[in-house]
């Protein structure tokens, strides 16, 4: 009797059947006398579309809305048909006795084996393949430790439940708001939300009205200041007129200093990455889009075996993991080697372990694979050098510099200086000479402090006065979406609401750069370089959606909501938290469609020839 194990793709398959020493070719498999290795290919079984479910739906009508079937049954998807086939003959095979679910260890690989498995119609046991990094030692390591399917249920259900929210809503709403304005609309419960943050931004920017303001400094025998108001702690002077007249007042006059304050303070380096940190970073540092930042990093873990399980959203380590991370520094090579024996011995860095804040996966970190960095695109050594130092820099001591405060009063005026000096390089070593160092950057870095104190006299010998004006709010980049999506839980005025909802963001760290992506390849925003626009379209579509539909705050709590269904174990308590789930978006998806057609507003968007048969799918379901 033998075992089948099913990865997410073929590559995987490979590296699993490599290590298991399954080296014999079969029919869309490796085997061995103990395993079959056979793949998925992505997703193999999806949702069927609502005209597969009854012939009416072909065409888009008003009296057909709500279509809310009590069951959503699956299909093949036909393109791949072929490899579901090889799947399902094996699953059903006599000669297997147990199957082991390989796929991505995360909701939407536990979807695509799950849906697999109920297509094949399989009643086998089954276990679960949980692994971080695809080295061998992982996978032997993971095959050793073979999870039972039980403690997935929970996951599963969040996966099904988000699978079929997002039809339904796709569905319903798409339909609904293309019929009501006879364009091609497509509404989802991630998406629309995200796009009306860009809308949103882009109506500020679109509005503001810039206003002129004066700096004023003022340069003393040490040091200069800058003018400020003690009330209001502003340093901006509202007219010219009045710059001058403060600069010829103070001109020439001695003044005292009626504040001098020093404070040693230390940063601590930056935590680990999880996906969404680590997308941003790229993003500042090297223009990467949050999906090509996500494809290096799926490249480097799944083909280069370099980097730990990407789609994370923890930036921590399990207690455990020590002596991994170790033996990972102590193989890294130059240029990273010098920065390693810097700090040898390893003191374990105490502030990136901790277990209760590693979900499904722990943080990016590299795995202790050796690197064979000229192997490696131009771009994927850029993802490696951010994650390598990132860890590199936990075990360097903090950054510790020397904040002085003064403030000089001037014939009643009062100047601010600050001025900071560098007590300790610490963990800033890792980034020395990188075109961006990491971490906040000082006002003004100095060799030495002015020898000052309070009382002491300071005369002025000259003054400048800087013209200004107030800037707009920036056009978002993948980087400031990313974290606006992350941080939509946070921007809420309730603040009840906001405490349940400080760890509910828009989408999640394996799902944001696709949601973005989908928002660009349907029409409702575009890229200008760097920055991410909002088009008329998509100004038009917030326009007309119900707020419920554009918040955050729906599909925030729906996100915790499954966040929480998939921590479950109790089967009981996950059937209850499945249909209250469900119910709501049923009820969800019939209040969409009665806004769309009564109370939604009467703007015009440009004609769209549309079809409505199985050819549109795209315009029929939207994504997340």
């Amino acid at each position: 009797m033998k075992t089948l194990v099913v990865a997410e793709k073929p590559s995987v398959a490979r590296d699993i059947a490599r290590v298991l020493k399954a080296n014999q070719r079969g029919e869309g498999s490796l085997n061995n006398d103990q395993y079959i290795v056979s793949w998925a290919i992505g997703h193999l079984v999806t949702l069927k579309e609502p005209d597969e479910l009854d012939e009416r739906y072909k065409k888009w009508r008003r009296e057909d809305l709500p279509i809310l079937p009590s069951l959503l049954p699956l299909k093949v998807i036909k393109d791949t048909q072929a490899q579901f086939k090889i799947l399902k003959q094996l699953m059903n095979d006599k000669e297997v006795e147990s199957i082991i679910c390989a796929t991505d260890a995360g909701r939407e690989g536990e979807l695509i084996f799950r849906y697999i498995y109920e297509m094949a119609g399989c009643k086998k046991p089954f276990g679960r393949l949980w692994i971080s990094s695809m080295t061998d030692e992982a996978i032997k390591q993971g095959f050793a430790n073979i999870r039972p399917s039980s403690s997935y249920e929970g996951l599963y259900a969040s996966a099904k439940c988000r699978s079929e929210a997002d039809w339904l809503v796709g569905m319903n709403a798409s339909r609904a708001f293309t019929l009501r304005y006879g364009a091609l609309l497509s509404v989802g419960r991630v998406q629309t939300p995200t796009l009306a943050l860009i809308v949103k931004r882009e109506e500020e920017i679109r509005s503001f009205v810039p206003q002129d303001y004066w700096e004023l400094t003022a340069y003393f025998e040490a040091w200069k200041g800058l003018w400020f108001d003690p009330a209001s702690k502003s340093t901006h002077i509202e007219s010219k007129e009045k710059a001058d007249q403060i600069a010829s007042k103070v001109k020439g006059k001695t003044g005292v200093v009626t504040q001098c304050q020093t404070q040693q303070k230390r940063v601590p380096p930056e935590k680990l990455y999880d996906l969404t940190t680590l997308q941003r970073e790229a993003n500042r540092r090297f223009g990467y889009s949050a999906q090509k930042t996500l494809d290096i990093a799926q490249r480097l873990y799944e083909t280069h075996k370099l980097l730990t399980y990407p789609r994370t959203d923890s930036r921590y380590l399990s207690d455990d993991m020590a002596p991994k991370v170790e033996k990972t520094l102590r193989m890294l090579p130059e240029p990273y080697k010098a920065l390693v024996d810097a700090v040898l011995p390893l003191a374990r860095a105490d502030r990136i372990y901790d277990a209760s804040k590693v979900s499904d996966h722990h943080a990016i970190i590299p795995t202790d694979k050796k690197p064979l960095l000229t192997s490696l695109s131009a771009e994927e050594r850029n993802i490696y050098d951010l994650v390598a130092k990132r860890l590199i820099a936990q075990h360097y001591p903090d950054y510790v510099y020397d904040a002085m405060t003064i403030v000089t009063e001037v014939e009643g005026e009062s100047f601010k200086t600050n001025v900071n000096r560098q007590v300790q390089e610490g963990w800033k070593r890792v980034y020395r000479g990188d075109e961006k160092p990491e971490g906040k950057e000082e006002e003004e870095m100095s060799q030495t402090l002015p020898e000052v104190k309070k009382g002491d006299s300071a005369r002025v010998s000259k003054t400048s006065i800087k013209k200004q004006a107030t800037k707009p709010p920036a056009h978002y980049t993948d980087d400031t979406l990313l974290k606006a999506m992350e941080d939509a839980g946070k921007s809420i005025d309730d603040e009840e609401l906001r405490e349940k909802m400080k760890d509910a963001g828009l989408g999640t760290s394996a799902t944001r750069a696709a949601i973005i992506q989908r928002l660009i390849s349907v029409g409702y925003a575009k890229r200008e370089k760097k920055t991410i626009l909002s088009t008329e379209k998509g100004d038009k579509l917030i326009q007309v959606v119900p707020v419920e539909m554009s918040s955050a705050v729906t599909t925030g709590k729906w996100e915790r909501a499954l966040s929480k269904m998939a921590k479950i174990n109790d089967a009981d308590e996950i059937a209850q938290k499945r249909e209250k789930f469900m119910a709501s978006i049923r009820n969800y998806s019939t209040f969409l469609i009665q806004y769309a057609f009564t109370q939604a507003g009467n703007v015009s968007f440009s004609r769209e020839e549309f079809k409505t048969g199985r050819k549109r799918k795209n315009a029929k379901r939207s994504n997340p």
